[in-house]
């Protein structure tokens, strides 16, 4: 069952928590001949919620129905037990564009990922407000679009939602973009945009962080990923991490310690989200890790 040639399939779904769910999707898989190589769910009981996600494959024999024929089938359940529910081939990756300032560090962490195929996405461009981050980004053969506001943000959003759609991505991923979205834009990539930041929040929010908390004597530098809300670095979080520090860390010394732990957070929740396992819970996520 281990052959990477064999179709496989990961059906996500969010629904009020009920008698019946697992039985449900076991069953519909089992009479098609699905093999469940993984499989997990949690009951929030606070919110009534059930959240699962589960991995399968054909067996043998093969199974009845493509990723279309599956869909369909499965829509009956869906509706049954009303589901926001989510079937999809596993070689299929997602579409992400990336949005990065001058900032090099998680840009280029997640193209060096992508590149030696390690991260199962793909990048449909990379866009800026600046020219800095062209020559890595095309370096890695990848489409490098500058969309400096020029005093008109309206217009310059615009460009970057159009790009978004014309390369049907899933994705947005802000990279060290130091540009506040639009309220418009927020709404309209609900769910879809994450941004990685500094974990010094909310104390030290804004310009130079690692300096005002250096000046605070911080013991723990952090990052977080999150999903972008219009509330300003408080949308729901994906993935978390942090690095002791003591008062021997100079301003400078926290600057590159923090770096190192935003690149590798983002690239966990890319990589949460390339494989599925990143379920809304309100204010909050789901992560099947």
């Amino acid at each position: 069952m281990n052959d990477k040639t064999i179709p496989s399939w990961i059906l996500t779904l969010v629904c009020a928590d009920r008698v019946g769910i697992v039985a449900a999707v076991s069953q519909f898989l089992a009479e098609r001949g699905g093999f469940i190589t993984d499989s997990q769910q949690y009951a929030d009981r606070e919110a009534g919620l059930f959240f699962m996600r589960v991995a399968f494959e054909a067996t043998d024999t093969g199974m009845r129905f493509d990723t279309a024929g599956l869909r369909d089938e499965f829509a009956d359940i869906g509706t049954r037990f009303a589901m926001d529910w989510r079937l999809t081939a596993a070689a299929e990756r997602p579409r992400m564009v990336i949005a990065v300032s001058k900032g090099s560090h998680c840009l280029a962490d997640l193209l060096h990922r992508w590149q030696t195929g390690t991260l199962a996405v793909d990048i449909m461009g990379v866009v800026s407000n600046h020219p800095d981050m062209r020559r890595i980004t095309e370096w890695h053969g990848i489409p490098y679009h500058e969309l400096p506001p020029n005093g008109d943000k309206a217009a310059q959003e615009a460009a970057l939602l159009d790009l978004f759609d014309r390369s049907r991505s899933e994705y947005l991923i802000l990279a060290r973009y130091m540009q506040v979205l639009s309220e418009n834009l927020v709404d309209r990539l609900a769910g879809r945009c994450v941004n990685i930041h500094h974990s010094f929040l909310p104390g030290f929010k804004g310009a130079r962080p690692y300096h005002r908390a250096h000046e605070r004597g911080v013991k723990l530098i952090g990052a977080t990923a999150h999903f972008v809300t219009a509330d300003l670095d408080e949308g729901p979080i994906i993935e978390q991490a942090v690095e002791r520090v003591d008062h021997r860390a100079t301003a400078d010394d926290m600057i590159r310690i923090g770096r190192d732990i935003e690149a590798q957070v983002l690239a966990r929740a890319v990589g949460w989200l390339a494989d599925r396992r990143v379920l809304r819970n309100g204010g909050k996520t789901v992560v099947f890790r």
